[in-house]
């Protein structure tokens, strides 16, 4: 019924002698061409739409045609209307009730979010076929013709089709040089191999601006400071005497460089220029000008200051790549602004370069101080299914050039505090303390990774030092938190980058390890029902309490009867080890462990990064994330040398705690298409594993993987999803293996409204680690059965500095469900699931 009145009403405000064009397709030589950038050179182009339907110029229908004249036209309808009106309001009150929304504000703002029908206009459809036919005779083919047909699809319906007859194109036949400055020639020579216009290559502007481009860069990275574009031309040779012939002679020319005086115009020869004095002004106050007191030369570089150098010589000349009595290349003066606003203590700064006779440049560089302190407040409001309401609160104070060396130190603190969802501990009030500390050197701090030949200052290198802690009060189990980090990261190119975790040091302990079966209420759940069957062993009598359910009178008391029952069960041999009753109790207890324990986590890592995108409008790019992280390998090297206390379960301890020991990697694969100027496809793909040996059978739960969430499987709530075929097996559901991958068209629907598809394919296993339930373990090929398949829509509001999302998930495949009754099985809006998201989820 929809879909009728659509098609209804999308002529409601074309003409009768008007046709609404419905479709454009562009045909060269026969064959339909689809490249976007050919395609966006068409002028009139039909109404976009969202998912076949022209909603855009549905709701520009909605609005009246002319509100003005509607609202008049109602107030004269009956005798005496607008007069009774005026004497009620005002005759100013009643002009503005005509400009309201809901009069004529509605109508305005329909045909501002929506699109007028598009209507053939002949006009620039003649423009759009000189456009293609300009767009062909810039890549060689001359001789080509367009011509258009319109084709009737319905009434008052028209599809436009654009028919190019390219012929034959023009081949690039030989070329040859002139150019006036030998310096210039020189540089060419040794560099005409790279070329991008070739002989035989077809004649293609395209690649003639490019080379012009190549050329420009490359003139100035070899000490020619001043060359301008504009000094390389081509003149185009052909035989006009044969007009079929579609070879073309090029000559490529280098002027000279030109400048325009008062009276005249002077020519002047390209020259090699090398560098001179470089002078650096690091309290520089650019409206007080440049005066200085004091100068020092350190490494052919001179230093001006006032009164005291602030900074260390080495960290300012470091930063410059500018170097004295060498050939002057502009990628060094790139590199040198890059590395100056890496050290976060200067402003932008201003590289002046000046003739100083001769082929020498001298270079003069101004540096502006940042503040030395700066502090920063923020304060946040939250809700979720654990806490009511919450109010957080931080604090951060960053203080820059500590050392003299354009260290960076930040300290931060923040304070959570609010009401819980539940009264679950006797206790409503939860609160979360927390800080960090953070030290940052421009520079990498590491006798190997240190060396300049290894890695480069223009590769902006860092090293970090930090470390945090946190408090959790009636959170949980209450953790207390401590981190240390020891990182270093560059960026080798534009596109690459480098991370390198030599410590990362995690020790989490639980306050209140009895809570445990409080708040993880699906493991007491399958506890106190098995001890359902044991209630009339008198001996267990202890570990029951009332419940005041008149179905389940008895359940195990906390913490002391899930203990002792526990216990009965395991050491006493109140089941049979062979039991289903026994397996299940020792999963539940062996969970409780670690879950419960404390850890010190040990880590060293290394994250590679790899992102094609070239800037903020580039909709196809590719991303490539790989890491690798070993936990625990130093702390095992070191039992050789030191003796170490061990647990009953043989675990080596550190200050009473066993370390964890690991190995991880992840690889995670995002690639993006431009299927046309306003929609894309992106695709993501990840897998993870973390497989214990040596001191650990698990991996601490902070450093698994979960399934579900607004960036993962979104029809499945986080840690909801898995392991393997189980169904709600845990509260937070969780395993060492992770596969995951992802699909999403996005399209836009009303302005900022952003509107996507989605498809996404996922779970969780254990492997290798001490789980032993088929149906949570990964056990070859066949456990691909049990990829989750989760599909819906979603919404997104792009508000400039981020992107505000919902998406709505419907469990598509469950295998959590028996075989055979997996698909479809809760597709429906009652068990969909709203995820709630900030930014784009990959």
């Amino acid at each position: 019924m929809c879909l009728s009145i659509c098609s209804c009403n999308t002529l409601k405000r074309v003409e009768e002698d008007e046709k609404l064009l419905t479709e454009v397709s562009i045909y060269a030589d026969g064959e339909k061409i689809t490249d976007p950038l050919v395609n966006s050179l068409v002028l009139q182009k039909p109404n976009s739409r969202v998912l076949g339907i022209p909603l855009r110029l549905h709701l520009y229908n909605l609005a009246k045609k002319d509100p003005d004249s509607s609202y008049q036209a109602w107030l004269d309808r009956r005798e005496g209307r607008e007069a009774r009106l005026e004497s009620l309001l005002s005759q100013k009150q009643v002009r503005r009730l005509g400009q309201s929304f809901f009069v004529s504000g509605y109508s305005d703002w329909l045909k501002r979010v929506g699109e007028a029908p598009v209507v053939i206009d002949t006009a620039r459809i003649n423009r759009s076929v000189e456009r293609l036919s300009s767009y062909y005779n810039n890549r060689g083919y001359f001789n080509n013709t367009g011509s258009y047909i319109l084709d009737s699809t319905g009434r008052r319906r028209v599809r436009t089709r654009y028919l190019l007859d390219l012929g034959e194109p023009y081949i690039v036949d030989s070329l040859s040089r002139k150019i006036t400055s030998p310096a210039i020639d020189s540089i060419y020579h040794l560099n005409r191999k790279s070329s991008l216009v070739r002989e035989g290559d077809v004649f293609d502007l395209g690649n003639f601006t490019r080379e012009r481009e190549r050329l420009t860069a490359l003139f100035r990275n070899s000490g020619i400071w001043n060359f301008q574009e504009s000094s390389i031309t081509y003149d185009i040779l052909r035989d006009t005497a044969n007009v079929d012939d579609q070879l073309m002679n090029v000559e490529l020319n280098i002027e000279n460089l030109r400048r325009r005086g008062d009276s005249a115009v002077t020519d002047q020869e390209y020259r090699v220029k090398r560098l001179g004095d470089i002078h650096l002004y690091p309290d520089h106050n650019f409206q007080d000008g440049t005066a200085t007191s004091d100068t020092v030369v350190y490494q052919n570089y001179i230093i001006h200051f006032n009164d005291r150098l602030r900074y260390k010589p080495r960290v300012l000349t470091d930063a410059v790549f500018l170097q004295k009595d060498s050939v002057y290349r502009d990628i060094d003066r790139l590199r040198t602004y890059r590395q100056i606003s890496n050290l976060n203590t200067f402003r932008y700064p201003n590289i002046e370069l000046l003739e100083a006779g001769g082929d020498i440049l001298d270079a003069n560089i101004y540096l502006a101080a940042r503040p030395k302190n700066s502090l920063a407040l923020d304060f946040d409001i939250t809700h979720s299914n654990i806490q009511q309401i919450g109010f957080g609160l931080g604090a951060s104070l960053i203080t820059r050039n500590v050392f003299g060396g354009a260290e960076t130190l930040s300290l931060s603190g923040r304070g959570t505090f609010g009401l819980l969802s539940d009264d679950t501990q006797g206790e409503d009030f939860f609160s979360e303390i927390g800080g960090d500390i953070n030290l940052v050197f421009p520079r990498i701090r590491f006798p190997f990774l240190g060396n300049r030949q290894i890695i480069p200052n223009y590769m902006l290198p860092r090293t970090r030092i930090s470390a945090g802690t946190s408090f959790q009060k009636n959170i949980g189990l209450d953790k207390q938190t401590l981190n240390t980090v020891l990182g270093y990261s560059w960026s080798s190119t534009d596109f690459k980058k480098h991370l390198f975790e030599l410590m990362n040091i995690q020790f989490v302990r639980n306050v209140n390890p009895d809570r445990f079966y409080d708040q993880y209420r699906s493991s007491y759940a399958r506890l106190d029902d098995i001890a359902d069957d044991y209630q009339d062993n008198a001996s267990l009598s202890d570990f029951y309490e009332a419940s005041g359910d008149p179905d389940d009178p008895l359940r195990l008391s906390i913490p002391e009867g899930t203990a002792g029952f526990t216990d009965a069960i395991i050491n006493q041999g109140l089941a049979p080890t062979d039991s289903e009753d026994y397996a299940d109790v020792f999963r539940i207890e062996e969970r409780r462990q670690r879950l419960t324990e404390n850890n010190l986590i040990f880590t060293s890592n290394y994250t590679y990064t790899k992102n094609s995108k070239t800037d903020i409008a580039d909709n196809s790019f590719y991303q490539i994330r790989w890491k690798i992280e070993g936990a625990g390998n130093l702390l095992a090297a070191s039992t050789n040398l030191i003796k170490f206390n061990e647990n009953d379960s043989g675990q080596k301890l550190v200050f009473g705690v066993p370390f964890s020991q690991y190995v991880k990697t992840e690889l995670d694969y995002i690639r993006h298409w431009e299927l046309n100027a306003t929609d894309v496809l992106a695709f993501r793909s990840f897998i993870g594993i973390a497989i214990p040996y040596g001191n650990s059978n698990d991996i601490p739960f902070v450093r698994s993987y979960f399934g579900g969430g607004s960036n993962d499987n979104r029809a499945w709530f986080p840690y909801s999803l898995g392991p393997g075929s189980t169904s709600n097996l845990n509260d937070f559901n969780e395993a060492n293996f992770k596969l995951a991958l992802n699909l999403e068209y996005r399209f836009p629907v009303v302005g900022d409204l952003k509107g996507a598809l989605f498809s996404d394919i996922g779970n969780i296993w254990n492997v290798w680690d001490s789980e032993d339930d088929p149906a949570a373990t990964f056990n070859g090929w066949s456990s691909l059965e049990e990829l989750a398949l989760g599909t819906g829509f979603g919404l997104r509001y792009d508000f400039t500095y981020f992107v505000f999302r919902a998406d709505l998930g419907f469990k598509t495949y469950n295998p959590a469900e028996p075989t055979g009754k997996r698909w479809f099985r809760d597709y429906n809006f009652a068990n969909s699931v709203l995820q709630i998201g900030i930014n784009y989820p990959f």
